[in-house]
């Protein structure tokens, strides 16, 4: 019986096939060491993973392009730069499983030096209308945490988080068809922060409020004052040693 016969569609893909081209593309040690970067949950241009994998950019473009047609990372713009990072949440834990398996006394990803950045900057600043740096981090995570963000695939708000956005007085009423919750690449962080109507929000209610100041010089840059810091401890739980 062939498969037409068997009801299975011809051009259906082969799960064999597609397993093998999935192990066929972690099956190099610079691809496993670009994912292995990567498991930390930041994303990297390709010229700076060819510096941390010691290899030339035009190999490291090989290989990425083996990654992303196999669908175990994605790029995302971010200004004039391209960036990479693992596809998602479930394709980091394969990796990480898959690490973990083949180096049992493996503890965490080996970590990698972020861009540095002068402070404040690194610490606080805005980023267009919304936090960025180790302060738009910290409010992230503290939302996705307390399951007020979804933050797999595009960032969306929840329902407590839409009630959250209420008590806190972060009002959500629409101007033009900005979404409620967007993500943007943190360039120091490297992680995706919360953009959108509620970042922007939060940004200016903590900044009408006197949470944050600007710091002198004028600039992007923030300082979370002894307000602020109580006012993020209370709302998301955040510590004040984060936001120094």
């Amino acid at each position: 019986m062939n498969d037409a016969q068997a009801g299975r569609p011809t051009d259906a893909p082969d799960p064999a096939a597609r397993l093998a081209a999935l192990a066929a593309a972690l099956a190099d040690e610079t691809r496993a060491a670009i994912c292995m970067t990567l498991l930390e949950g930041r994303a990297w241009t390709a010229g700076e993973l060819a510096r941390i994998t010691s290899v030339a950019p035009s190999t490291v473009s090989g290989h990425l392009s083996r990654l992303l047609d196999a669908g175990i990372c994605v790029t995302e713009r971010q200004g004039r730069h391209s960036y990479v990072r693992i596809a998602d949440a479930a394709t980091a834990r394969l990796v990480d499983e898959l690490a973990s398996h083949a180096i049992p006394d493996r503890d965490a990803a080996h970590a990698v030096p972020v861009v540095s950045a002068p402070d404040p900057l690194a610490r606080a600043r805005t980023c267009y209308d919304h936090f960025a740096g180790r302060l738009g981090m910290a409010v992230t995570d503290a939302m996705e945490g307390q399951g007020l963000l979804r933050t797999e695939g595009a960032f969306e708000l929840t329902e407590a988080g839409r009630e959250w956005c209420g008590r806190a007085g972060v009002d959500l009423t629409r101007v033009g068809r900005r979404p409620l919750a967007s993500s943007c690449l943190d360039w120091t962080e490297r992680r995706r922060h919360l953009g959108g109507l509620a970042g922007a929000r939060l940004c200016a209610r903590a900044l009408n409020e006197k949470w944050v100041v600007r710091v002198p010089g004028g600039g992007r840059g923030l300082r979370v004052t002894e307000a602020g810091e109580r006012a993020f401890s209370d709302l998301l739980g955040i510590s004040s040693s984060i936001l120094r």
